[in-house]
């Protein structure tokens, strides 16, 4: 079978109307400056004609690819039988289907048991339910997050959030959070789980008793910052023993990207909450849940809810994914290879360099030390066709996001733009500390 190959535009199209009209809080546009007019698979195109390999996949929105050819038919035959498109919180068919494929093929099989409350279209509503119910709970109003930890940008889940420059955007005190070293934060040799048991054991540490202990298996805004299980689950255990709530923020982690459904199975530990959102529409379509276990329903009809909480076009799609990708193991055997494969390509890559990779699962990067560094080599891949990004607290890791059914074929020439651009940038670099 011939692969594509990218095939970039060279000429940065009209944007005088972006200029005039759209916010300059405008910023993936800054860095990728082409009008992109349609998108299937892994590729986006541009509309002077140009084909870009997406190793940025909506920020792990589109997990299963842009347009996938299954969930698209099932929205067109819901669309054109006058499906219900949005129904607050009334029952209708597509949320029928969705929640009892949901029980089906995702929390039984788990063994889990979580009520599921649709809060609206954005992961950071999951996250503002999750703290919101935590504390009506508790009865407490501390929580505890992590540094490097991303968790939305409204008020209650950006004063989870650690980044500086997002905080910095609220313009009121970001209060009744404390943000504890996550794991690795002080190297290998420190233990930060119990660094925070002696801060919750001291009545002298100044850290009230928290609502909830809120954290990402793999920080993915922070620098795919990956926990260790057995950190992981010892913070599960502080949290039961204080009385607060577990919460796991696997909005962008969750549905495929670390290996399986969520990126805590297997781990020795259940979540007391999970927020999820981004690929849980399959298409990109906004759809965010947050779920808890059935003791802690303890909402009153309306005490939170949000206008966009019935998307019944998500619904479907998300149906769809479930029955597509999740009804037996064959599409986690498969994202089990390619993130070894990705692993292996990354790893190598760091090696020559003297850096370091993060992540896990399909959701990996390299720490190359600089965000300029990481800029340089990002934009030059942009040349060559592939969208990549960068994360970290300073922009020092790059970061693929890769569809998870990219084939090994496609995913290999993407490392390989990556590997030739980062191999130039170090060149140019030596070049510049010679002269």
């Amino acid at each position: 079978m011939t692969i594509t190959t990218p095939k970039p535009s060279g000429r940065i199209p009209d944007r005088s109307i972006y200029e005039r009209r759209e916010s300059e809080v405008r910023s993936y546009a800054r860095a990728m400056p082409r009008q992109f007019d349609k998108a299937e698979g892994v590729w986006m195109h541009d509309n002077q004609g140009g084909r870009y390999l997406d190793f940025l996949s909506g920020c792990s929105t589109l997990n299963y690819g842009h347009n996938h050819p299954i969930l698209k038919q099932a929205l067109i035959d819901y669309i054109s039988a006058d499906g219900i498109a949005h129904g607050l919180d009334l029952h209708t068919d597509a949320k029928e289907k969705f929640l009892s494929t949901y029980e089906d093929l995702i929390l039984k099989p788990r063994g889990l048991d979580y009520r599921a409350m649709f809060t609206g279209p954005t992961g950071t509503n999951a996250v503002e339910a999750a703290i919101k119910l935590a504390r009506k709970v508790t009865g407490r109003e501390m929580v505890i997050a992590f540094t490097n930890g991303f968790h939305g940008m409204t008020l209650g889940a950006l004063a989870c959030t650690g980044n500086a420059a997002k905080r910095g955007g609220a313009g009121v005190p970001l209060s009744h959070v404390s943000h504890e070293p996550y794991d690795g934060y002080y190297g290998p040799d420190v233990d930060t789980a119990e660094l925070l048991e002696q801060r919750l054991a001291d009545p002298s540490s100044g850290l009230d008793a928290p609502a909830a202990i809120l954290v990402e298996t793999v920080q993915g805004e922070g620098g795919l910052n990956a926990a260790s299980p057995e950190w992981l689950r010892k913070i599960a255990a502080l949290a039961k023993e204080h009385g607060a709530l577990f919460i796991v923020d696997d909005i962008q982690a969750g549905c495929g990207r670390t290996g399986n459904f969520f990126s805590f199975e297997d781990m020795g530990f259940t979540p007391d909450i999970v927020t999820q959102a981004k690929s849980l529409s399959g298409m990109g379509l906004p759809f965010a849940l947050t779920l808890f276990r059935p003791e802690l329903d303890q909402w009153s009809p309306g005490e939170h809810n949000g206008t966009f909480r019935g998307n019944n076009h998500a619904f479907v799609t998300a149906t769809a994914a479930l029955r597509h990708f999740w009804s037996d193991t064959a599409f986690e055997d498969d994202i089990a290879r390619r993130g070894t494969l990705l692993e292996q390509r990354l790893e190598t890559m760091a090696r020559e360099h003297g850096f370091e990779t993060r992540g896990r699962g399909m959701m990996r990067g390299i720490n190359v030390g600089s965000g300029e560094l990481a800029d340089a080599v990002t934009a030059a891949c942009f040349e060559d066709g592939l969208i990549i990004e960068t994360s970290g607290a300073h922009g020092e890791v790059i970061k693929v996001l890769a569809p998870l059914v990219i084939d090994a074929a496609l995913l290999a020439q993407g490392l390989d733009i990556l590997e030739a651009r980062l191999r130039e940038a170090m060149a140019d670099d030596l070049a510049v500390a010679a002269e």
